[in-house]
């Protein structure tokens, strides 16, 4: 049996939040997504919680915690994914730094939102929870 992947998701925008959780539930994957509105919350959901993601999906520009303020103080043992809809070549080079497996630019395109989604449950999301599954 195979365990839920844990994903923390950080985005301030419900639009993307609902765009995100619907492509998540189109994958063939067990997921249990968590909710961060900013990156206090994200890191209250971390540290309060004991919430143990297996990813993080992470939008950079968030209120009262940006995305590389939480990069830079969380602890966050998982592959996080910058998905932001404002990239500047110098925020993906300071994500990278502060630890971002990947940086992405939100698609505009509602098709190739939900495709890139799927693309990151599966290569940074299954990977993690198959290596955790139990027999």
């Amino acid at each position: 049996m195979v365990r839920p992947i844990e994903t923390l998701v950080v985005e301030d925008d419900v639009g993307d939040i609902l765009l995100i959780l619907q492509a998540i539930r189109q994958e063939p994957y067990s997921v249990r997504v968590h909710v961060a509105v900013d990156g206090e919350q994200a890191i209250h959901i971390l540290n309060e919680e004991h919430v143990k993601p297996d990813l993080v999906i992470l939008d950079l520009k968030l209120p009262k915690l940006s995305g590389p303020s939480f990069l830079a103080l969380s602890r966050v043992e998982a592959p996080v994914v910058v998905f932001t809809g404002f990239p500047s070549p110098h925020d993906q080079q300071r994500a990278i730094e502060l630890g971002a497996s990947e940086f992405i630019e939100k698609p505009t395109d509602l098709c190739t939102y939900t495709q890139e989604i799927g693309r990151i449950m599966r290569t940074w999301g299954a990977r993690k929870a198959d290596a955790g599954s139990v027999n």
